[in-house]
């Protein structure tokens, strides 16, 4: 069977907002979208965190193009001023995008895609590689397929590879062992999951609000369990002028958490360490023992660790891509979100040309492309699709039809290969 590169789908990875805005661009660019989501349903990452109220309103949490096309149906939409949690952005916009008619039949999931490559072309082959079809390498329930694609957009996310509590940026000694009771992110504390936490000595380890919006839910707890004890492990040697964000910050969820942290800290409901690098994690008696320095904290009984996320670029391994040393985000864009210079409202515009790699026809968008800067707002993703989706369907790709043995997105559908 021969195909035209021009005529083959684009593949987008990761079916959350930015993926499904990408399916959105795509589509209303001429061109065919194929959307692999590892979950059992669209935005299936949002719900790990789905009780956590969001800084940004809903203006900043909707695809304009992807409201549109919601309008269509009887979908109600949101008070653009109010704030969402990951829930309500997940019930009441993902799904509703994933089940439209126009997107539901490009979207596959319980896929996940293994790797990338191009297709007869390692990573050091030169000859054609700009005019070779990608290879997507995809499993799911059915087994695993390789998948042509003409493009590469890859919006799947940090949430599944958390950074460490180690100072070294690797694990702590004894940190894999202690894993138990670790937990990345910002667990679910409240409600039926309390019984993790209620009575308990707890260690939060970060400086940021997913750190911010642990603790205040551990208060909360405390104040209806006996026996807790909320701890807060932080590098800065202080946590003085905790509120940052000024009075008529944009993102007043931001500012007003801000508030409730300093306040719970000046009413000594959280005991701080400052100056924090954990090197060392033990066990005894059933407490976890952390060493940071020479000195070790009081023992707890589990850990928070809420240290923000990393890029997973292994599946990339194939493909030619220009990494910032630093922010492990596209090497143009590096400078631009570089944490110790900006903050989420002061990041410049940007698109498809900083989020380019030698690779052509490969972009990585959405929070990932800001790598292990923590400074990423859907809008601004949403920003990052409209540019590359344009600048694909502008694309002229001068090429022979291609032999090729793997499955086509129409292919895909007919055998039912990817589970929807």
């Amino acid at each position: 069977m021969s195909y035209t590169i021009e005529n083959l789908p684009v593949a987008v990875i990761g079916a959350g907002p930015i993926g499904l805005s990408a399916a959105v661009n795509l589509l209303d660019a001429g061109l065919t979208p194929i959307v692999f989501e590892s979950g059992d349903c669209a935005g299936a990452n949002l719900a790990r965190w789905g009780h956590v109220r969001m800084f940004s309103p809903w203006s900043y949490n909707m695809d304009p193009k992807a409201v549109s096309l919601l309008k269509e149906t009887d979908w109600a939409e949101p008070a653009p001023s109010e704030f969402p949690t990951g829930n309500e952005l997940l019930k009441r916009y993902v799904l509703p995008l994933a089940s439209h008619q126009n997107i539901a039949p490009h979207l596959h999931l319980n896929t996940r895609v293994e790797n990338i490559s191009r297709q007869y072309h390692d990573v050091l082959r030169n000859k054609g590689r700009a005019h070779a079809p990608f290879v997507v390498r995809v499993s799911n329930p059915q087994g695993e397929r390789d998948i042509l694609v003409r493009a590469v957009i890859d919006a799947s996310g940090t949430y599944q590879t958390p950074n460490w509590l180690g100072a070294h940026g690797i694990p702590a000694v004894g940190e894999l062992a202690a894993s138990q009771s670790i937990s990345y992110g910002v667990p679910t504390i409240l409600g039926p999951n309390s019984k993790g936490y209620a009575g308990k000595s707890v260690l939060v380890i970060g400086g940021g609000h997913s750190a911010f919006n642990a603790l205040q839910d551990l208060v909360t707890l405390s104040e209806q369990s006996n026996g807790m004890r909320v701890l807060w492990g932080i590098r800065g040697a202080s946590v003085d002028n905790l509120v940052r964000s000024p009075k008529n910050d944009e993102l007043q969820e931001r500012r007003r958490l801000e508030v409730h942290i300093q306040t719970l800290l000046e009413e000594g409901k959280i005991d701080v360490f400052t100056d924090i690098a954990i090197e060392k994690i033990n066990t005894e008696n059933g407490k976890l023992m952390v060493q940071s320095h020479s000195h070790e904290l009081p023992p707890v009984d589990e850990i928070i660790a809420a240290t923000g996320f990393r890029p997973n670029l292994q599946l990339l391994s194939e493909l030619r891509i220009a990494i910032d040393p630093a922010t492990q985000s596209p090497v143009h864009l590096g400078p631009l979100i570089d944490p110790n210079f900006h903050t989420c409202g002061s990041v410049p515009e940007h698109g498809a040309e900083e989020l380019s790699h030698p690779e052509t026809g490969f972009y990585i968008v959405g929070i990932k492309s800001y790598g292990r800067a923590p400074t990423f707002l859907l809008r601004t993703g949403y920003k990052q699709v409209a540019s590359v989706t344009s600048t694909l369907a502008n694309q002229v790709i001068d090429e022979e039809p291609v032999e090729d043995n793997t499955l086509s997105c129409d292919e895909l559908a007919a055998n039912r290969c990817c589970a929807k």
